[in-house]
């Protein structure tokens, strides 16, 4: 799907529950590399410690990011994963000494309808490395979390 067609009718509704996925660069698997992945997750926590979001539930693929999280008041869905992207791409540059890109443009997003189960989307979503066949159990899987589980 174009760019500008996943743009089309996006939204950032305050206290509003977000599901998002976030690709790599053509789909390469550039959080294999534990150093990498963590510093994915740093900046998701330092969004949160921001009170920008309320993280709800994430599970960092290889090659993909999914995170279900509710946003803040003040806060503009498309800013806040650009700003991600943006300080993940640049920490690791730094880290490899390279310029390589790191993120596919864009990012998918659904608004999460007010009579879903949340803890079952969260199951769902940190079920990704037992699906792919990673792990399994998710406990061997060290790039996930969830407020419920």
């Amino acid at each position: 799907m174009p760019y500008r067609d996943l743009c089309r009718g996006r939204v950032s509704v305050p206290n509003q529950v977000y599901h998002v996925t976030i690709c790599t660069f053509q789909r390469l698997a550039r959080f294999d590399d534990f150093d990498t992945a963590r510093l994915v997750i740093r900046e998701m926590r330092r969004l949160q410690d921001e009170r920008r979001l309320d993280s709800l539930a994430w599970v960092l693929m290889p090659d993909h990011l999914h995170w279900m999280f509710q946003l803040q008041a003040g806060s503009n869905l498309s800013v806040l994963i650009k700003t991600l992207k943006w300080c993940v791409a640049s920490s690791t540059r730094r880290r490899v000494s390279r310029r390589v890109p790191l993120w596919q443009r864009g990012f998918h997003d659904r608004a999460v309808r007010h009579d879903e189960d949340l803890a079952s989307l969260a199951r769902y979503i940190v079920a990704n490395p037992l699906r792919a066949g990673l792990v399994e159990r998710i406990s061997e899987y060290p790039h996930w979390d969830a407020v419920w589980l």
